[in-house]
């Protein structure tokens, strides 16, 4: 088993759409209606809103490779691209998806772990993510890797408002 972390650039635009549309899709499409998904699909991962986050100097995209394979993704940011106001010291995992065929290989804890690397590089105090109530797993991996719940937010699912918890995980 091989496994490497490479940054994501505008060249792999194409690339970072389909896994983006595919890891969302496996991860939620049960839990909300078509044309729910079909929105937001086509709103959060249309190409040229790819290219801008791309292009944001606050905003980071890695793909983990497995055997040679993309088998997931990565999304972090810092100042002002972070999705909610969380300071010059923190840092926020915006994404992080593993294609449903190579989950169970550890391959979230390494991009969590390229994530804490990050923070600690920047000297950032804590780092912090947004995770779908309903998505026990996450949660539950999340919790184990250390991160508390410390708020909620709302997140729009085409025009379902759902609830995601905001949980963060201080450095020493």
């Amino acid at each position: 088993m091989t496994v490497k972390i490479k940054k994501c650039n505008l060249e792999e635009l194409q690339i970072l759409q389909e896994i983006s549309i595919e890891t969302f899709n496996e991860t939620f499409k049960g839990q909300n209606s078509p044309e729910n998904m079909k929105a937001y699909l086509e709103k959060a991962f249309h190409s040229k809103q790819l290219e801008n986050e791309l292009s944001n100097l606050f905003s980071q995209f890695f793909f983990v490779y497995f055997n040679k394979e993309v088998a997931g993704y990565l999304k972090v940011n810092t100042n002002d691209a972070q999705s909610e106001d969380m300071g010059g010291e923190s840092l926020e995992i915006e994404r992080i998806y593993i294609k449903n065929k190579f989950q169970k290989h550890g391959l979230g804890k390494y991009l969590l772990d390229k994530a804490m690397k990050m923070a600690v590089e920047r000297n950032k105090k804590k780092v912090w993510l947004g995770v779908w109530e309903k998505n026990e797993n996450a949660i539950a991996f999340y919790k184990k890797m250390g991160f508390v719940q410390t708020g909620a937010h709302s997140f729009y699912m085409g025009d379902e408002e759902q609830v995601d918890f905001i949980m963060t995980k201080t450095l020493n």
